[in-house]
């Protein structure tokens, strides 16, 4: 009934660059001595990320390319796992509400 999925690349890596590596290919695209093309095809990167990671550089200033994805659970803030955990446990309590509604009505 569903379709099947089926990856393109199947055995294919991420690539992954490292903060000192955007930095240097925005500086290189900055000075301008080579056309994006060329640079990103020396590189071995897309035109297009260069141009993405200029921008985050120029947005976020000293804060862009902070790391590799999602924290660590441990290393999440405690007040946003606080938060999580008060909203799994508020739905728990109301759905434990509508319940004892429910048996309440039928012993009467």
């Amino acid at each position: 009934m569903g379709k099947e999925r089926t990856t393109v690349n199947e055995g294919r890596q991420r690539q992954r660059f490292n903060k000192e590596f955007k930095l240097e290919a925005v500086r290189l695209l900055e000075l301008g001595q080579k056309p994006a093309t060329r640079l990103a095809l020396e590189l071995g990167i897309r035109r297009n990320l260069l141009y993405k990671w200029q921008k985050d550089l120029h947005g976020k200033a000293g804060e862009a390319f902070p790391g590799q994805g999602r924290k660590p659970r441990d290393r999440q803030s405690e007040l946003a796992r606080l938060r999580s955990e008060l909203k799994k446990v508020s739905e728990e309590r109301d759905i434990l509400k509508k319940a004892a509604a429910y048996f309440a009505k039928e012993l009467k």
